[in-house]
């Protein structure tokens, strides 16, 4: 079967500074059969700093839409369209309306693919000076005290850099919220206005940060945080846990995987030394 000619495009737009846009992308708005915007006011705005006119279709598609505007979309794609979507800034889908028509479309065998750009989860992540061989992204705290709470005190233990968005209005709870899951001291950068007139990136323990939002920040706002250090826990103090949670019902070659993730001891060292002697003995016996 002949997959549809259609294309989905998703394109990355400026986070703060026009210039910031690809060279593709002002193509791509000016060719597209179909350009389906996040805010169809911002839409224009960022055509005019471009110099270019949309030649096709211009529709809105957003959170309350997007529901009943996909299937209309992806009867686009289907029908031979090269459909365009932009949002206010980033990449369509990493927090912002896309991911919905991206699933669509693949389930209908359409190509998708993406004009990149620019990123506030990686620009914020290469300002941070915090580390950033691994990270995760988590997008929106919840809103309701409680739901967030629940929500950091599950990442507590996360070892990788974390990256969030926040509004100005909610970052001195949320700051706050992450000294109580994650102890005071735990480092953050907030990064505001990113590539914008009024960048700035402020850097200190999540308590510190908390203290500092509390007289008031504006603008669109990225959180970095610091991941969980590893235990410092010795051979000797582990081998008891591994043995405790075998008893429980676990398999050692879990516990030792888990422990060894969590504190940095060999997992082949911590799987030895949980062994009752006999099988020790067995296994480093001469044959």
């Amino acid at each position: 079967m002949t997959p549809p000619a259609g294309v989905l495009v998703l394109a990355a737009t400026p986070i703060g500074d026009p210039r910031d846009a690809a060279p593709r992308l002002a193509h791509e708005l000016a060719t597209a059969d179909v350009v389906a915007a996040e805010d169809t006011r911002r839409l224009r705005r960022l055509c005019a700093d471009l110099g270019v006119t949309p030649s096709g279709a211009v529709v809105s598609y957003h959170e309350h839409n997007e529901a009943a505007r996909t299937p209309e979309l992806v009867e686009r794609l289907t029908a031979g369209d090269r459909v365009l979507v932009v949002t206010d800034a980033g990449m369509p889908s990493v927090s912002d309306p896309g991911y919905r028509l991206v699933d669509a479309a693949v389930a209908a065998g359409v190509r998708v693919t993406c004009v990149p750009g620019p990123s506030a989860v990686l620009m914020a992540l290469a300002v941070s000076g915090l580390p950033v061989d691994r990270f995760c992204f988590e997008g929106f705290l919840p809103r309701k005290p409680g739901e967030r709470a629940r929500v950091l005190a599950g990442l507590a233990d996360e070892r990788r850099t974390m990256v969030f968005f926040e509004a100005p209005h909610r970052i001195d709870l949320s700051l706050a919220a992450m000294a109580e899951a994650f102890g005071a001291d735990r480092p953050a950068a907030v990064c505001r206005e990113l590539t914008k007139t009024y960048e700035e990136v402020r850097r200190g323990g999540v308590a510190e940060l908390a203290a500092w939002a509390a007289e008031g920040v504006r603008g669109e706002i990225t959180v970095v945080v610091g991941g969980a250090r590893a235990q410092v826990v010795s051979l000797e103090d582990a081998v008891p846990l591994v043995r405790e949670r075998v008893a429980a019902g676990e398999r050692l070659k879990d516990v030792c995987a888990d422990l060894a993730a969590s504190t940095g001891l060999s997992k082949t060292a911590l799987y030895n030394a949980a062994l009752p002697p006999r099988l020790t003995a067995a296994r480093t016996r001469d044959p």
